[in-house]
C-alpha cells in the first residue's frame, strides 16, 4: 500500500532523513520505533506532503504521491492523527469531527461518518457539544482519532498517540487502535513507547538518526539484542 523508497528530507540546509526506505502492507499495523530526534515525525510529515522529500519517493498504492500538496494526499485516503492531537480547542467536539467529515460529507451522508466516531467513542458522544480545549487529555486523543475515523481512511497514520497519557488512558486507547485495524484500517504507528508498539504490530523499522538501522516482523525484533538494549531496557 505504501513505500518510501531512499527518501531524504528535512529542514534548512541538514538532513533528518538520510535515505529511509519502508513499505506498508495493506492490512497491517507496521510500527516505526526509535528515541526522540530519531526522524519519525518527519517520516510522517514526508508521507502526508508536509515536508517535501530532497531525494527519493512515495508511492501510495501504486502512485508517486511526494509532489502532491497535502490536501491531496488526504484525498487518496490518508489521514495522520499527529503528535500533540493539534484539536482545535474553541471548537466543540462535534465541530471539531465535521471538519474531519468534510470529504466525507462531499461523498456520503457525512451523518453516518460521526455516528461511527461516537460508536468507536461513546465518551465523545456524551461530550458532543463541549468545548474541545476542556476535555482531559485522553478524551483529546480520542477526538484526534475520531476526527481522523471520519475521513474513512484506508491508511491512518498515528504519530506518538500515547503521548503525556496516564497508564490506563494508553490501554485505553490502544484497545481501540486494535479495533480499528480488526475493522480494516491499516495503520503505520510512530511510538516512542517500543514495548507497547511490538506488542500491537506486526512488522516494525528501527529508526536512528535518520536511518533505518533494523526491521522485521516484530517477535524477531523483540529478541534482537540492539531492540533489546536501547529501547525495551532489557540486557540482550
Amino acid at each position: 500500500m505504501l513505500q518510501l523508497l531512499d527518501v531524504v528530507a528535512g529542514y534548512g540546509s541538514g538532513d533528518v532523513l538520510k535515505g529511509v526506505s519502508l513499505a506498508v502492507r495493506a492490512g497491517e499495523i507496521v510500527a516505526l520505533i526509535g528515541a526522540n530526534g530519531a526522524g519519525k515525525t518527519s517520516t510522517m510529515r514526508v508521507i502526508t506532503g508536509l515536508l517535501r522529500p530532497r531525494q527519493g519517493r512515495v508511492v501510495f498504492e501504486g502512485s508517486p504521491i511526494h509532489g502532491l500538496a497535502p490536501h491531496r494526499i488526504s484525498t487518496r485516503g490518508i489521514a495522520l492523527v499527529p503528535e500533540g492531537r493539534r484539536i482545535f480547542r474553541g471548537m466543540t467536539v462535534e465541530e471539531n469531527l465535521e471538519l474531519g467529515a468534510l470529504k466525507g460529507r462531499l461523498l456520503h451522508a457525512g451523518r453516518v461518518e460521526l455516528d461511527q466516531a461516537y460508536d468507536v467513542f461513546p465518551r465523545l458522544r456524551e461530550r458532543r457539544a463541549q468545548f474541545a480545549g476542556t476535555l482531559s487529555g485522553g478524551e483529546q486523543q480520542m477526538l484526534a482519532l475520531g476526527r481522523a475515523l471520519v475521513s474513512r481512511p484506508r491508511l491512518l497514520l498515528l504519530d506518538e498517540p500515547s503521548l503525556g497519557l496516564a497508564p490506563l488512558v494508553v490501554r485505553q486507547i490502544f484497545q481501540v487502535i486494535e479495533k480499528i485495524h480488526a475493522s480494516g484500517t491499516t495503520i503505520l504507528l510512530v511510538e516512542q513507547n517500543a514495548n507497547l508498539a511490538l506488542r500491537v504490530a506486526s512488522r516494525a523499522y528501527v529508526l536512528q538518526t535518520g536511518r533505518v538501522v533494523a526491521e522485521g516482523a516484530t517477535p524477531e525484533l523483540r529478541e534482537n539484542p540492539m531492540v533489546r538494549r536501547a529501547y525495551l531496557g532489557q540486557q540482550g
